[in-house]
């Protein structure tokens, strides 16, 4: 697809997608970088839009481990990582199997299911006891699968790790060390399954200086700005764009 490097509308949906990514992890926890995959998948395919996008989040990966280098639980970790890895390796193997129309099915309906566990999920948060160790391995997997799928695994990995209520700082470093070891081992599976071709990889480097301007972005906004707002307008968007996904998946499988 060499059209969209020269395709307008990409780079319409594309940038307000990374800076959105960008912004969330580097200020908001990272729960709404969710978007940047649905918000791609409107203009290419699922695969690829996940394609061109793991590079720029290891790109802030990076900023990330460096700002939390020395905050993090090394429990939740060495739980969850290994975990997760096994998810990204279930999500290896099974990619074949998964139709566009499916894979947008997913897309969206992880997309609404993380905005309504948003907006319904604050009852169920208090009462919910809190999680075993087969409940952060479960989540751990299930985070790395949809982690290689759509970039996704923020949903199942603060369903495991929000209720154990760490302080903001060290939830904050524990998922930025988590995510990215995970999108770095996804880099392995993605070059094998021939994702990463030269659009894509251009395509990512086009837009690679957002991603580090995004994050500082993002922290220069938190300190101004009520995430409450922020997070009921970004969830607005997100709830559109993962009906649209649905409404396409369910359209291209009749």
């Amino acid at each position: 697809m060499q059209d969209i490097l020269i395709n307008p509308l990409f780079y319409l949906v594309a940038i307000p997608a990374l800076i959105i990514v960008g912004i969330s992890k580097g200020g908001f926890g990272g729960g709404v970088a969710i978007l940047g995959v649905p918000m791609l998948s409107l203009i290419i395919p699922p695969i690829q839009a996940a394609a061109i996008l793991l590079p720029l989040l290891v790109a802030m990966d990076v900023v990330g481990l460096y700002a939390y280098r020395r905050t993090y639980d090394t429990t939740v970790l060495k739980l969850t990582i290994p975990a997760g890895i096994l998810g990204v390796a279930i999500g290896w193997a099974t990619a074949a199997y998964f139709s566009e129309a499916i894979i947008r099915l997913l897309i969206g309906s992880i997309a609404l299911a993380f905005v309504l566990k948003y907006w319904i999920g604050d009852k169920a948060e208090k009462e919910a006891p809190k999680p075993s160790k087969a409940k952060g391995i479960f989540w751990g997997t299930i985070a790395g699968f949809t982690s290689f799928v759509s970039h996704a695994g923020g949903p199942p990995f603060q369903i495991y790790a929000l209720p154990l209520k760490l302080p903001t700082i060290l939830f904050a470093g524990t998922a930025v060390i988590f995510f990215a070891v995970i999108n770095a081992v996804k880099l392995i599976p993605y070059t094998m399954l021939d994702e990463f071709d030269a659009t894509n990889l251009t395509v990512s480097a086009v837009l690679l200086p957002l991603a580090p301007i995004s994050m500082y972005l993002g922290v220069k906004i938190a300190k101004v700005i009520s995430p409450q707002l922020f997070y009921k307008i970004t969830y607005i968007g997100v709830f559109i764009v993962a009906l649209k996904l649905i409404a396409d998946g369910l359209v291209a499988l009749t």
